[in-house]
């Protein structure tokens, strides 16, 4: 399954499933990354580290391990 590190800049996406554990989990949700909720790509650092994305509406910036654990199709 494709996870958001695997995504390109310019790409919108939809959340399929959120995988983690606990805290870190909930702290994805707390963002208002859901499953079925739309996610586009904005920007990627050099190095990968963080991802820029925008979601609901907003922009929000998100690690790199953070995002590999969201899977998306």
């Amino acid at each position: 399954m494709k996870t958001l590190r695997d995504v390109k800049i310019g790409d919108t996406v939809k959340v399929a499933k959120l995988t983690g554990e606990g805290a870190i989990r909930r702290r994805i949700m707390d963002m208002g990354i859901t499953k079925g909720v739309d996610i586009y790509v904005r920007k990627v650092a050099p190095l990968g580290d963080p991802v820029e994305i925008t979601v609901r509406g907003y922009e929000l910036s998100v690690r790199k391990a953070d995002a590999e654990m969201i899977q998306v199709e």
